[in-house]
C-alpha cells in the first residue's frame, strides 16, 4: 500500500486517539499524571515522526514527477533526431544512365517537367510552393497540384494532375521504364 495514504490515515488515528486519552486524563483528574504526561510526550514524538516521513514522501514524489517530465521531454527529442536520420538514409539514388535509356534523353536529377503534362511555366510554380523535387511532388496531394495550378490563373485550367504525383513517384524511385510506357497511354497526362 502506498505511504503517502497510510501515513495520514495513522496521523488522524493517533490523533484522535491523543484526544480521547487527553480527554480521560481531564476528567479522571491528576492520578497517573506523570504517566499520562509520559504516554502524551510519546504520542507527539510518534505524530511528529509520521508527519516528517510524510513530508520526505512528498518531496520523493514531486522528484519523481521532474524526473519523468525531463524523461519525456528526451524521449521526444529522440524521436525527432531519429526521424531526421531516417528520412536523409532513405534517399534513392538518382540513375541519369537509367533514365536516359528509357527516355532516350538525357534527364537531370529532380526536374520536374519529365512528368508528362508539366511544363517550364507549370514547373515555375511548383518551385514557387516549394515543391522542387521528384519525392516532393510525389507526396503532394492532387488538390495540392490544382492549388498550383490555380495560382498561375485562368489559363492552367485545362490541366488535370491526377497522374503526376504518381509519375513523380516514378521518376523519384528510378522506374524509368515503368514511367515511360505508362507515358505513352497518357494524353498531356491525363488518363
Amino acid at each position: 500500500m502506498n505511504w503517502c495514504i497510510i501515513i495520514p490515515i495513522l496521523v488522524g488515528l493517533i490523533s484522535a486517539l491523543l484526544g480521547y486519552l487527553l480527554g480521560r486524563l481531564n476528567s479522571s483528574g491528576d492520578k497517573n499524571n506523570n504517566d499520562d504526561l509520559t504516554l502524551e510526550l510519546e504520542l507527539r514524538n510518534k505524530i511528529a515522526h509520521l508527519e516528517a516521513s510524510l513530508n520526505a514522501c512528498n518531496k520523493s514524489k514531486l522528484s519523481l514527477e521532474s524526473n519523468l517530465e525531463i524523461a519525456k521531454k528526451e524521449a521526444a527529442n529522440a524521436k525527432i533526431t531519429a526521424a531526421s536520420l531516417t528520412s536523409t538514409t532513405t534517399e534513392i539514388p538518382f540513375d541519369a544512365a537509367a533514365a536516359k535509356a528509357a527516355f532516350g534523353k538525357k534527364i537531370k536529377q529532380n526536374d520536374l517537367k519529365i512528368v508528362e503534362g508539366i511544363g517550364p511555366k507549370i514547373e515555375g510554380l511548383f518551385h514557387n510552393f516549394n515543391i522542387k523535387t521528384w519525392k516532393a511532388l510525389s507526396e503532394a496531394s492532387i488538390e495540392k497540384c490544382q492549388e498550383v495550378l490555380q495560382s498561375g490563373g485562368d489559363r492552367y485550367r485545362i490541366h488535370k494532375p491526377d497522374t503526376w504525383p504518381e509519375q513523380a513517384k516514378l521518376a523519384y524511385e528510378g522506374k524509368w521504364k515503368q514511367l515511360a510506357e505508362w507515358q505513352d497511354k497518357l494524353d498531356g497526362g491525363k488518363a
